[in-house]
């Protein structure tokens, strides 16, 4: 009898659609998922141990309650994580792949255990480059950025400016004043680690041991200082 395909660990496509970005392909990998983007792999849900240190060292030692921002669903492991933070009072997360969205109403619901339909968590289908340059957006405790593979491995072009001078003004200026920025990447980013210590009074990267070699990094930024133009929140 033949099993269920993609149970025997090739991958197998479970859905391709054409996203905001480029294509984007749902498969299945044995028992787990993997999400791919213009042919480049993106993430999977087979561990998870970075994606959770990326919202759970963000939040420590900040009193509640606690605004949180998460840029980029992904298979819903951060904004898990944030939900078990007794801090943590109000989740918005910025995600502009519908498909994206649409899968954790179905296939990836079990690992952001439907963190979709809880009252705390407030879903924005958009550009997070577009959410973080809006005024109206507000001030957060904290940023917490998983959209690319990193500050020099984005998944498009334009995302790299979030990453440079102008991108690091956006999203100092939605941080209270007690505010931390988080970014996950996939590599260590050294032009990038020079610019978050110009901006801010204490950066530092945390290293996550990965089994397929380079340890994921997960920078974290406090203390933003002042700049021209920029009115502390």
């Amino acid at each position: 009898m033949g099993g269920i395909p993609g149970m025997d660990g090739e991958p197998v496509v479970v859905e391709r659609v054409a996203g905001t970005g480029g294509e984007l392909v749902l498969r299945r990998a044995g028992e787990h998922l993997e999400i791919i983007g213009n042919g480049v792999f993106l993430m999977d849900t087979r561990n998870g141990e970075s994606e959770r240190l990326l919202v759970r060292a963000a939040v420590a030692g900040l009193r509640a309650p606690v605004r949180l921002l998460i840029g980029g669903l992904g298979v819903g492991f951060s904004l898990a994580e944030a939900l078990l933070l007794p801090q943590v009072a109000q989740v918005t997360v910025v995600e502009r792949e519908r498909a994206v969205i649409g899968w954790h109403r179905t296939l990836l619901c079990p690992w952001s255990r439907g963190a979709l339909d809880d009252p705390r968590v407030t879903l924005e289908h958009a550009d997070l480059l577009d959410v973080v340059a809006d005024p109206a957006t507000g001030p957060f405790d904290a940023l917490c950025l998983d959209i690319d593979n990193g500050p020099d491995w984005t998944v498009t072009p334009d995302n790299a400016r979030l990453y440079g001078p102008e991108g690091l003004e956006l999203l100092a200026a939605r941080l209270t004043h007690r505010g931390v920025l988080a970014v996950w990447s996939a590599n260590t980013a050294p032009r990038f680690e020079a610019l978050l210590r110009e901006r801010f009074a204490r950066v530092e990267a945390r290293r996550v041991p990965v089994p397929r070699g380079e340890p994921d990094i997960v920078y974290l930024a406090r203390e933003a200082l002042p700049a021209a133009g920029l009115t502390p929140a």
